[in-house]
């Protein structure tokens, strides 16, 4: 009944069927289960929000417990969770101030208009443009869509945004020569999440930073993805050993509710005075208590050296696959918690239909293109976990080759 009326009432964008999309009940840990009590190990972590897994206990206690004292108010007025929040993004982090919002994509708006009105205040009204990899992915606005340096995503939205240029990921040199007099800023992914799961490299993102610096335009990074401990690291940036002038998050950040969160330096911040920038609901007091919690963890001790641990324990079964079935796997991305992997011309069927016979056989993994697959998995994900998840993609990979 859920799935023929969802075709009834709800407009279709994420492309849904009855046959090949779950009805997901309940979530426990790694663990989802379906309207007919299937279990399923989930890679796909709601697409790296689920970063502590389902039905974390210090999540819902905290979000329970300020559901019970008051659940919203404008932002005209103070709360406690909100400030405590942004005392420990700001505390554990190169940032001197923070903006909260609902999600990555109005994060990246935030951001793009405090680089915009900041550099016109410092330089004046001619810095405006800021310059994207090609392949990135920033949100689905009008401003995040432009940004977003794939076709796929502009069409028919035209005309976008004027103000954005383009050059390609991990090219020092391609962005160096989009640099002009109009360029206010910088905008990249640490990891291309949507794009591929594409790693910077450490002298791509060193040079970045000297770009910017030489040019005095800002850097902008976009960690919606890739922050709140995915990498190994609490933040991407901290990988590298630069520090960005904004930085934005999402997705992990509420462990299951809707929080975007646009961080910046105290100098940057002062772009902003009241009334550039509102959300409505932003640093909702529920969801930043949520998020609090989930700081919380991950800055428990041990917590992110265990991600890493993980992270490297899973690249190297991934690796063993790929030796073991060279005309299976073509090659193998991945930094932390998150890894990509492209099929190779063996693997007859393409990844969306490797994508359904692992839900088949029990594991969630997410189709990012033709032939790419990305695996999200929560960060305390255990190794017997992880045995058990490569275990069913191999089987089905083989499989693909009989086939």
């Amino acid at each position: 009944m859920i799935k023929e009326e969802e075709k009834m009432f709800i407009i279709n964008t994420y492309n849904r069927s009855p046959e090949h999309t779950l009805l997901l009940v309940r979530g426990k840990g790694t663990l989802v289960y379906d309207d007919e009590g299937n279990e399923y190990l989930d890679f796909v972590g709601g697409l790296a929000v689920n970063a502590l897994g389902h039905s974390h206990p210090d999540v819902i206690n905290a979000a329970w417990e300020q559901m019970n004292r008051i659940m919203h108010t404008s932002n005209l007025y103070y709360t406690e969770p909100q400030v405590k929040l942004a005392k420990c993004l700001v505390e554990n982090s190169a940032a001197g101030k923070v903006f909260f919002c609902n999600s990555g994509a109005e994060a990246n708006e935030a951001a793009i208009k405090l680089a915009r009105k900041y550099m016109k205040l410092q330089a004046g009204r001619g810095k405006y443009e800021i310059i994207t990899a090609y392949n990135s992915f920033h949100g689905r606005t009008l401003a995040t869509i432009t940004a977003t340096g794939q076709q796929k995503y502009q069409h028919y939205f035209e005309p976008l945004l004027p103000g954005f240029r383009y050059a390609e990921f991990n090219n020092l040199q391609s962005f160096a020569s989009q640099v002009n007099e109009h360029t206010c800023a910088i905008m990249a992914e640490p990891v291309q999440g949507e794009g591929g799961v594409h790693v910077a490299t450490e002298e791509f993102f060193l040079g970045l930073r000297r770009l910017c610096d030489d040019n005095n335009i800002l850097l902008v990074l976009d960690e919606v993805q890739c922050g709140m401990g995915r990498t190994g690291k609490l933040f991407a940036y901290e990988h590298y050993g630069i520090t960005p002038d904004i930085f934005t998050l999402a997705k992990a950040l509420g462990g299951g509710l809707p929080i975007g969160a646009m961080l910046c330096s105290d100098r940057v911040a002062s772009g902003f005075a009241p009334g550039d920038h509102a959300s409505t609901f932003g640093g909702n007091p529920v969801a930043c208590a949520a998020a609090l919690a989930v700081m919380n963890a991950l800055l428990r001790e041990n917590f992110l050296k265990e991600v890493q641990d993980r992270g490297r324990y899973f690249r190297e079964k991934l690796e063993k696959l790929k030796a073991a079935y060279p005309g299976l796997i073509k090659e193998i991305r991945s930094r932390g918690m998150i890894a990509g992997v492209d099929l190779a011309a063996g693997a007859q069927a393409g990844a969306q239909a490797v994508q359904r016979e692992c839900l088949q056989k029990g594991l969630l993994v997410n189709c990012i293109g033709e032939r790419t697959l990305r695996f999200l998995p929560p960060l305390n994900v255990s190794s017997e976990e992880i045995d058990s998840a490569v275990g069913i993609f191999e089987e089905v990979l083989v499989e693909t080759k009989k086939n």
